[in-house]
């Protein structure tokens, strides 16, 4: 092209914006702006979003029960909201044993979090991505997503925060057993559950091809659940009830080869729950058939057998179709790194007071299965409680002042009144109860050293609250009434006295409320124990139960599917397809 020519093509250009509209101007303006800002912030890494009203920016990491309550409660036109998660929604996780034997569908049981606060306005921004670490220094997160979005296709990007609350939650505890990661099943994600589903149905139709031995039907439909907790007795249950009323039917050649097992490192099985629901859980699952295998402890898990132990066999190895592990959760990777940054690198969880912020760290707050309250040693209040009681230095109390000397300590520490009804404690308990509106039982006298005694286990048994969705919900719905009422606390202070300064904290401390749990057992029975100490076990309960999980769901739209789910798989059974 001649030189002549090239001037004649910048005129015609210069020409043609001169004649353009002034909007259309400003758009384009606008346009290369905003491509700058967003290249800008892709070199820099760090995302400084701001809705332009100067509102605190609060980032809440994780969208399980602890996160999702606290972004349900939070009032957005407060705060300037962004949340980070792997998953753009919430679970409902106590249904998962449902879900792996088709009574409720996996979609049944999730909430997008954008639904949860499409409707409350104010400014939200989320982003999928997982949060690999945390910078309470700079007060950043740093963040990497599998979209890959960034010009060099790395997914990674940061995120500032003025207040941050971490609430990515547990993993499954292995104990470093070898072979577990390899070839058991975990019961944490919807995830988990689908793939339990197909693997048990796989586990049928390979035990239903031809030119198989006994033995090797008798292998593939071994199922294994490691773990008498509640989750591992639910999905025993539930798979038992599965095999029975709808496989039975449809793979009538090899039913008499299915055999169940629970192994449980422990004595007993569902030893949260009071010793009866305990020991009618044991007698249920041995009328049913259920193999549960107490005292052995599982070693090592190949792809053709669990290796467990047990002083009386010692070691033995148990071929198997499919294992579903199921023993108690552990730290995740971002929350030990983080714990190293605190100073807190030789704890388990996370180290939070108790308005739920992080030891060392401003700002930052973490509830859930990750983190736990901090609280003084249970017996130094114990001691310091009776020696106020025991004016005269007798040693002794009678039992009604023990009743009053519990009532202080039950305020305080609400977990002691858990484990005082526990097996270990429950003898005493049945003691103190079954003295009330007797005057004579009443004025028996205890020794103090033996209660002391008794209760020496204390300290290590409730400093932690139990990792259930009952207690992160809790912690989320507080943390947010906090958030909501900061401004107003701010000059209306309502916590108790500072140790240390003058003055009072600005909120009331975190107070876990114990409302219950329930256990499935199968068989359309459920376990109840609920606050009062009452305790119930059959068909009716197994409606109370219904009518619980289905008032706790997250909204109308997840209530209606869970509930026709139920109907469906009541009149309809359940479906036995691999999808």
């Amino acid at each position: 092209m001649s030189a002549s020519g090239g001037l004649s093509l910048v005129r015609r250009a210069a020409e043609a914006v001169r004649r353009t509209p002034r909007w259309q101007k400003r758009l384009v303006v606008l346009t290369v702006g905003v491509g700058s800002l967003t290249y800008a912030c892709q070199d820099n890494q760090v995302l400084q979003i701001n809705d332009g009203t100067g509102k605190k920016k609060v980032v809440i990491v994780g969208t399980g029960w602890a996160g999702a309550t606290f972004l349900r409660n939070i009032d957005t036109s407060l705060y300037d909201v962004h949340v980070v998660s792997p998953r753009n929604y919430f679970t409902f996780t106590p249904l998962l044993p449902s879900v792996t034997c088709g009574t409720v569908e996996a979609r049944s049981i999730v909430e997008p979090i954008r639904n949860i606060v499409r409707k409350r306005g104010g400014a939200f921004r989320f982003w999928e991505a997982e949060c690999y670490k945390i910078d309470p220094t700079n007060k950043k997160i740093h963040c990497r997503s599998d979209n890959g979005t960034n010009v060099d296709g790395s997914g990674e990007f940061v995120v500032d925060y003025d207040y941050l609350v971490v609430a990515v939650g547990a993993r499954p505890n292995t104990f470093n057993t070898p072979g577990v990661v390899e070839n058991c099943h975990f019961l944490k994600e919807v995830e988990d559950a689908q793939k339990i589903r197909k693997s048990v149905l796989k586990c049928f139709e390979r035990a239903s091809l031809p030119n198989l031995t006994e033995e090797e039907r008798k292998k593939n439909l071994h199922f294994v659940v490691i773990g008498g907790g509640p989750t591992g007795v639910e999905f025993a249950a539930e798979l038992h009830d599965f095999v029975n009323e709808d496989l039975a039917k449809l793979y009538p050649d090899v039913k008499k080869y299915v055999n169940i097992s629970v192994i449980e490192a422990g004595d007993h099985i569902l030893t949260m729950f009071d010793k009866r629901i305990t020991q009618f859980a044991e007698d249920k699952f041995k009328r049913t058939g259920i193999d549960l295998k107490t005292n052995f402890k599982v070693v090592k898990v190949s792809d053709k057998a669990i290796t467990m132990t047990n002083s009386a066999t010692g070691e033995i190895a148990v071929p198997y179709g499919m294992a579903v592990w199921s023993t108690g959760i552990g730290t995740r990777p971002i929350i030990m790194d983080f714990m190293k940054q605190v100073g807190q690198a030789n704890r388990r969880v996370l180290a939070t007071d108790e308005w739920l912020r992080v030891h060392g760290c401003d700002d930052v707050y973490a509830v859930g299965d990750c983190a736990t309250i901090t609280q003084r040693k249970v017996m130094e209040d114990v001691a310091a409680i009776f020696r106020v009681a025991d004016k005269d230095n007798s040693g002794t109390l009678t039992i009604k002042k023990i009743k009053n000397v519990l009532g202080d300590i039950y305020v305080r520490y609400p977990q002691v009144e858990l484990y005082l009804k526990t097996n270990q404690m429950k003898d005493f308990h049945d003691l103190l109860k079954g003295s009330d509106g007797n005057p004579i039982k009443e004025s028996k006298e205890l020794d103090i050293e033996e209660f002391k005694k008794a209760l020496a286990r204390v300290d290590s048994q409730v400093k932690m609250l139990p990792a259930t969705a009952q207690v992160a919900s809790q912690e989320g719905t507080y943390l947010a009434n906090c958030f909501n009422r900061m401004k107003y606390c701010e000059e209306n202070p309502e916590g108790p006295l500072r140790i240390r300064g003058t003055g009072r904290h600005r909120f009331k401390p975190f107070r876990y409320r114990h409302l219950g749990q329930f256990a499935p057992l199968g068989g359309e029975q459920t376990a109840a124990q609920l606050p009062g100490d009452w305790i119930h076990v059959g068909h009716s309960t197994q409606w109370l139960w219904y009518s619980v999980y289905a008032s706790k769901q997250f909204s109308w739209r997840t209530r209606m599917l869970v509930v026709s789910d139920w109907a469906r798989s009541f009149i309809h059974g359940r479906d036995s397809s691999s999808l």
